[in-house]
């Protein structure tokens, strides 16, 4: 039985920051963020948004009436999670009208997180075939204003429906996976924000991605160019070229090109939203499919998935017969034309704007965002979401 990805489509807010203007005001050369890291454009999440509302938003509008009753379980796979005790899940389960006789829970390991829920949704789905899952990774990348990260932030949400039979991608039983107690990105709960040692962490994703590469050729033995594209993990866009020229070398020159080419077009999205953090290997797939017109069914991807602390995977999937048929690069690209750009001494006050922590009563202004799906305000220390269709 074919286990997979049905559906799949991303959410990014409605605003963003221009890069080389941000670096422009940062008094930094503007090639070091569109050329050194490779990104153009930063999403930012106004106050409206949060790990719910952008994964409620993500899979809004790709799922029917007869997915919603079809659902069993819901994953969220989030480290920007708004509650120690309630999965936001339990949020988006109601928000999206999913039939009640469903488990939902949330799953947190950095990045990883997303693909260790799709491996608990082929799990589930394996022994009831006739239900879907719903996977989502949404989070928010924030590291504070003109500190080292600022340029690596984002926001967004991956939404992903998996079945048996998948119309879109079947996922292959080869998965490779490692872990290594490493300190390159961490978050206490006492703290805002992320710390994060830059090099470190590169180097460590780097290693993984070679050490777990070296032992799924020792598994499976499938050469380079057996894939017709890689997917990667994107902090920011030249992450995953640093990990693709490790072993790009071992394939003959034709499949390099393919292989470059498809991975430019891998990141077309994450240049113009940033890091996603657990949705970003994700994007970088719905950016493939959307970009490359040249795929088709029985193609091989190939997945690097990389959380800091640190897991990491590989692992491979086929496209189905008449993918094409079940994305919706449409609505992508729409999404993304009709953002609004903030200067930066706006998007500068929007980042200081705070949520109350006592609990105190606080509504925001609900045509202030357009997205379906938003954050109202809090209540007794409850949030308050609302949909508006």
């Amino acid at each position: 039985m074919k286990i997979g990805i049905d559906k799949i489509s991303f959410y990014t807010p409605a605003f963003y920051v221009d890069m080389t203007e941000l670096a422009l005001v940062r008094e930094i050369d503007p090639n070091k963020f569109t050329i050194g890291i490779g990104q153009d454009k930063m999403a930012f999440a106004p106050i409206t948004q949060d790990a719910v509302t952008m994964g409620a938003n993500a899979a809004l509008d790709i799922l029917t009436e007869e997915d919603r009753q079809s659902i069993e379980l819901v994953i969220l796979a989030t480290e920007s999670g708004i509650d120690q005790s309630k999965a936001g899940s339990i949020y988006i389960h109601r928000l999206l009208g999913i039939q009640p006789f469903a488990r939902s829970i949330e799953i947190k390991e950095a990045c990883y997180g997303a693909t260790a829920g799709i491996n608990l949704a082929k799990d589930y789905i394996a022994k009831h075939p006739n239900s879907k899952v719903l996977v989502i990774g949404s989070d928010i990348a924030r590291y504070g204003l003109d500190t080292p990260g600022e340029a690596t932030q984002g926001a967004g949400a991956v939404a992903m429906l998996l079945s048996a039979n998948p119309r879109c991608i079947a996922l292959e039983d080869d998965q490779v996976f490692l872990t290594e107690d490493i300190m390159d990105f961490w978050r206490p709960v006492y703290s805002e924000y992320a710390y994060v040692q830059g090099k470190y962490s590169t180097e460590q994703y780097l290693h993984f991605f070679e050490t777990i590469w070296a032992e799924y050729q020792r598994k499976f033995n499938q050469p380079l160019e057996s894939f017709t594209a890689l997917c990667f993990h994107l902090p920011y866009t030249k992450m995953g070229k640093k990990a693709l020229d490790l072993i790009i070398e071992s394939a003959p020159v034709a499949d390099q090109e393919r292989l470059l080419e498809n991975y430019r077009l891998s990141t077309l999205y994450s240049r113009n939203i940033g890091n996603i953090y657990t949705g970003s290997l994700y994007l970088s797939l719905i950016s493939l499919l959307d970009h490359q017109s040249q795929l088709k069914a029985g193609n091989k991807i190939g997945f690097f998935s990389y959380g800091s602390g640190a897991v990491g995977e590989f692992f491979s999937g086929h496209l189905q017969e008449g993918f094409k048929e079940h994305i919706v690069t449409s609505q992508h690209q729409n999404l993304l034309a009709n953002r609004t750009k903030l200067s930066i001494a706006d998007y500068e006050t929007r980042f200081k704007q705070e949520l109350p922590k006592d609990g105190s009563t606080f509504e925001i202004d609900a045509t202030s965002d357009p997205a379906s799906i938003m954050l109202t305000g809090i209540t007794e220390h409850m949030r308050q979401y609302i949909r508006k269709d």
